[in-house]
């Protein structure tokens, strides 16, 4: 049986941070030279920074989660599927991080038309991995990626199923009665594609 090459440790992942860093510094430096309109709302100002720190903070932990106590490389070296740790969260935990780390600091510049990018960044996401690095990871993995996929978002980080067809969420409400919990997943069901 022939063994299959590994994928590269990069894959587009430059491609995509050096994009929504270029576009995030951009916004920055148009927003710090005043070139852009102000929407700043004074009194959501503090909720920005400690919402933008919370990203920060996010982005750090799911990296070092990633990288270093999932060992990503020594997996890619091998050409494991790996679905534990960060990648029981999100798919691609490492970009998720660049993608949060940007979001944190769109929010601490409290101008709220930056904040326009923060669905674009997801969505060039999708757009860069579908064709690309999905697309090689079903061709190496196959059915037990495609499986992964139903399980786990593309983007944004979500708590794993504890069960099967159970989200962590469902099991909440069902031990402690939280009818308004439970019908905040499906109205988030856009924001955490599977597919």
């Amino acid at each position: 049986m022939e063994e299959k090459k590994p994928l590269s440790q990069f894959g587009i992942g430059p491609f995509y941070a050096a994009s929504i860093f270029a576009l995030t510094l951009a916004a920055l430096l148009l927003n710090g030279f005043h070139v852009l309109p102000d929407f700043r709302f004074r009194p959501v100002e503090p909720l920005l920074k400690l919402v933008g720190t919370a990203c920060i903070l996010a982005a750090g932990l799911l990296w070092c989660n990633a990288v270093i106590i999932s060992k990503i490389t020594q997996h890619i070296r091998k050409n494991e599927l790996v679905t534990s740790g960060a990648y029981a969260w999100v798919r691609n935990p490492i970009y998720s991080a660049i993608m949060l780390l940007m979001w944190g600091l769109l929010l601490w510049s409290g101008n709220l038309l930056l904040l326009i990018l923060c669905p674009v960044y997801p969505l060039l996401m999708t757009v860069m991995l579908k064709p690309t690095e999905e697309k090689w990871l079903t061709e190496l993995y196959g059915e037990a990626y495609l499986d992964y996929c139903k399980k786990v978002n593309r983007c944004l980080p979500w708590p794993p199923k504890k069960k099967a067809g159970n989200s962590l969420s469902q099991n909440f409400c069902r031990e402690n009665g939280c009818p308004a919990f439970c019908a905040l997943p499906p109205a988030m069901r856009f924001f955490r594609s599977r597919t």
